[in-house]
Order: structure tokens, then C-alpha cells, then sequence
């Protein structure tokens, strides 16, 4: 079967969005949507605002669209992980559900810490429910809570996770690490590299803060 390559038309198309959505990525990252203006985002794009809205009818879908691109990389980043893990040489301990929730977290604040991770506020009506209306949004955060959720599972059952914590406790924890604001201030005190925020801030979300 042979594939038809895509037009010239459809090539510029995707490189405007590509280049809109990386604009948004980057300025959710360093600003917030709050701050955020579409203006910002045109210029940032090297396009005209009237151009981004032909194919972004509104700062919502442009968040939206950078929060895809967000989960997609999420997603790509917990499917490596769940290759490897079946890769495992015959012989060789199983790779444990704990550590591929750990590199989870800490992937998450590492794409954070360099400015990578879109941030989008707790409480905004119209966003929520712009997002809650996208499905190809809805399609990528089910597939990722899916899939965090079987290694959840699986440490809570053989005890490496407290098993009387609710398994969406565990899940929400995850997700908040890649805005988590306790990384940016670390970042931004200018004291830390980024290697000890890592280690500090994943330590506290697995062993907490008590003594051991």
C-alpha cells in the first residue's frame, strides 16, 4: 500500500502548529496561562495574531494544544521505560513498579526545571472546561493515568507503596510533581544544582521528611 506524502499546503500547516504550540510550551513553562497573552504567543511564533487564530480559535485550545504535546512526551517517556523493563536480561532481578514511579517523578520535574513543562492554573472555569471537551487531551490523560496506575498497583501490593493510601492519592502526587512549586523555587534560589533538586524533592514525595 502506498502512502501518499502530504501536500506542500499541509507541510507549512504543521510547521505553523508546531511552532505556535512550541511558543505556548515555552511560555506556559516561564510565564503561567495566566500571564500568557495570545499576542505574546503570535510574536513568539513569528506569526500574525490572525494567522494563530485561524488555527487557534482561543487560549484555551493553544493550552490545549501544548498540554497534547506535554502528555505525549509523558507517554513516550513511560513507554521506554515499560520497553526496558521487558527487555530485562532472563536471570537479572524484574524492575521494580517503585522505581519506574520514581523515574516517572523524576522525569517530570527534570522537564520541568528546564523550562519544558507547561504550567496551567488549579482553578480556571473556562480552561477546565475547554480541556475536559478536548478529547485528543482526554484520549492521552486517561491512556497515562492507565498506565501509572498498573505500577501503582503493583507497589502497593508487593509493599513497596503504603497500600492503605488511595491509589489516586498516589496518581495525583505524580501528576503535581511536574508543577510542583517547592522545584521552582529551589531553581530559582540559585544555591541547587539540579541533580540535588531532583534528589531532595523525589526524596521527600517517596520517604517524606521524617528521620530514617
Amino acid at each position: 500500500m502506498v502512502v501518499a506524502r502530504p501536500s506542500i499546503k499541509d507541510q507549512l500547516l504543521r510547521v505553523r502548529q508546531d511552532a505556535i504550540v512550541g511558543a505556548v510550551n515555552r511560555l506556559l513553562a516561564t510565564k503561567g496561562y495566566d500571564a500568557m497573552t495570545v499576542d505574546e504567543v503570535a510574536a513568539e511564533a513569528g506569526l500574525a495574531k490572525a494567522s494563530l487564530y485561524k488555527l487557534f480559535p482561543s487560549k484555551e485550545e493553544l493550552a490545549g494544544a501544548a498540554m497534547v504535546g506535554a502528555l505525549d512526551r509523558a507517554l513516550a517517556f513511560v513507554d521506554a521505560l515499560r520497553g526496558r523493563a521487558d527487555q530485562v536480561a532472563e536471570g537479572s532481578p524484574p524492575v521494580r513498579a517503585i522505581d519506574q514511579l520514581k523515574a516517572v517523578a523524576r522525569w517530570a520535574m527534570a522537564t520541568q526545571l528546564e523550562g519544558e513543562m507547561p504550567s496551567l492554573p488549579a482553578h480556571n472555569s473556562s480552561l477546565s472546561a475547554s480541556l475536559q471537551s478536548n478529547d485528543a487531551y482526554m484520549d492521552r490523560l486517561i491512556a497515562l493515568s492507565n498506565r501509572l496506575s498498573i505500577w501503582i498497583t503493583e507497589a502497593q501490593t508487593s509493599g513497596q507503596l503504603n497500600p492503605l493510601l488511595p491509589p489516586e492519592l498516589v496518581l495525583y502526587t505524580l501528576f503535581a510533581r511536574a508543577c510542583d512549586p517547592v522545584v521552582a523555587l529551589l531553581k530559582e534560589s540559585g544555591q541547587y544544582s539540579h541533580e540535588q533538586i531532583l534528589d531532595w524533592v523525589s526524596s521527600t514525595t517517596f520517604d517524606g521528611l521524617a528521620c530514617r
